[in-house]
């Protein structure tokens, strides 16, 4: 991929360029995620870390597995608990 230089502007913004943002799929109002590595910055979509989570998880749920279900059951038990 070609380097571009940008300057930083005000309050820490920086413009990311059209070819990167198209090279990413990023459109406005998307999350993106910023890790530094070695001393470099690195940006990624949210949906492709997301995505790469969801993929590790997979391999140890079984198919039947509902982790939104689990989580309703759960909020709700603790829900009445309360009561």
């Amino acid at each position: 991929m070609d380097e571009q230089m940008r300057k930083l502007g005000s309050r820490g913004r920086l413009l990311i360029p059209a070819a990167f943002r198209r090279a990413l799929g990023l459109n406005e109002g998307d999350s993106v995620l910023f890790r530094i590595v070695d001393g470099e910055l690195h940006v990624r979509p949210v949906r492709e870390v997301l995505g790469r989570i969801q993929a590790h998880l997979g391999a140890y749920l079984s198919s039947e597995t509902s982790l939104c279900g689990e989580l309703i059951a759960e909020r709700r038990q603790a829900s009445e608990n309360e009561l």
